[in-house]
């Protein structure tokens, strides 16, 4: 009987999606699952906007920047890895991508310096709250038209932004299209047809007058950067509405990272209700640092015995502490098997239908950090590769 793998997603999926709490060991499965795309002839995109940025870490590289970072193949081959493909590395820079959407779509050269300068754009861009969750929609959505990928791996940030980012394209076209907005727009234009335009200028004008009674330069600068960014909120929206429908394509697989902790079990449950209630797949969950039971506990005489018998010599306590450790490793495989039941249990009444995939990565003495551990979870998690 084969072991459950993520072969499939890997093969049949353009964007692979890993969602979880903080702490589970999310951002080494996403660099695991890309590194088997790679060995699997892929053309992979690993993109992270978890603030930790440990991804780097994993794949031997120094830091992690904005821009597209390949991993050397001589990496790989120091490694004695046969990778086919190539994998490359992408930290979300949440300015750098709001700079790259403004210069796209500013109707001119003239109006992309205005916003790009203005100091009201320079606190948006970097300090807003849900500007790192709209830029990543941003960043995915232009990733994902690059043709140069095969695959997309994002490493999302923890569970409560991460609904905040799959949340994202609702929120912005819900915030167009509320009624607050559209009592806005028709008490500024008397025809009652919808027009962000008349509204930005409209509002520029009084913050204008209002800035000439307090000379108030910030005003100044609010007005100036309404009119300007009032150009990109109709191609805002389409991409919006655009990354909604992708999110719930069959183009997108959702991976649920948990560890067998209670809470994180909670937590991951939780946002797979709130995936199945937004229409999005749970396709697969990973567990990670899975105690294992040991085959057999032997007595303190049986450990005595096979180190004699192979003339290694320890302090006189040593039988007993191995024989300790070991007990211990076993009461902590048995608690895992116990809460993972809870899990099981809730795969086990999917309501859209067989069971989603669960794979399981065993505790490891220490945290990943060389290509040779993260290639041995890719072999965990997709064994063909």
């Amino acid at each position: 009987m084969s072991l459950p793998s993520l072969d499939a997603l890997i093969d049949e999926r353009r964007v692979v999606l890993c969602v979880g709490c903080g702490g589970v060991g999310k951002t080494t499965v996403a660099a695991a699952l890309a590194l088997a795309g790679a060995r699997r002839g892929k053309r992979v995109l690993c993109l992270t906007i978890d603030p930790a940025r440990r991804l780097a870490n994993s794949l031997g590289l120094d830091r992690m920047t904005g821009e597209a970072q390949r991993v050397e193949p001589a990496l790989f081959q120091r490694a004695g890895l046969d990778v086919q493909g190539s994998l490359t590395v992408m930290m979300l820079d949440t300015k750098r991508t709001f700079d790259e959407l403004v210069t796209r779509h500013a109707s001119s050269t003239a109006a992309r310096d205005k916003i790009l300068e203005n100091r009201l754009y320079q606190y948006v861009s970097t300090s807003l709250a849900g500007t790192q969750e709209y830029m990543a929609m941003e960043k995915l959505l232009s990733v994902k038209q690059d043709s140069h990928y095969d695959l997309i791996v994002l490493d999302t940030p923890p569970t409560s932004n991460a609904l905040d980012f799959l949340d994202a394209p609702e929120r912005i076209t819900e915030a167009i299209d509320s009624a607050a907005m559209r009592w806005f727009i028709q008490a500024f234009e008397s025809s009652g047809k919808f027009s962000l335009n008349l509204v930005a200028k409209s509002v520029a004008l009084v913050l204008r007058g209002i800035g000439k009674l307090t000379g108030g330069g910030f005003l100044e600068q609010m007005a100036e950067f309404i009119t300007e960014l009032n150009d990109l909120f109709g191609g805002f929206k389409s991409r919006a509405a655009e990354v909604a429908k992708a999110f719930r394509s069959t183009e997108f697989a959702y991976v649920l990272v948990t560890s067998p902790a209670p809470m994180a079990i909670r937590e991951v449950l939780f946002f797979a209700e709130r995936l199945h209630d937004q229409g999005m797949a749970r396709d697969a969950f990973v567990v990670n640092r899975v105690h294992r039971a040991p085959r057999s506990v032997a007595t303190e005489g049986e450990v005595e015995a096979a180190l004699a018998q192979h003339g290694i010599r320890l302090g006189q306590d040593a039988p007993a502490r191995l024989v300790r450790a070991v007990s211990e490793e076993q009461s902590l495989a048995e608690l895992d098997r116990s809460h993972l039941s809870r899990l099981d249990g809730a795969l086990a009444n999917n309501p859209d239908g067989s069971p989603p995939t669960r794979v399981n990565i065993p505790a490891l003495p220490s945290d990943v950090h060389d290509i040779s551990t993260l290639a041995g979870i890719s072999r965990l998690l997709a064994p063909g590769s």
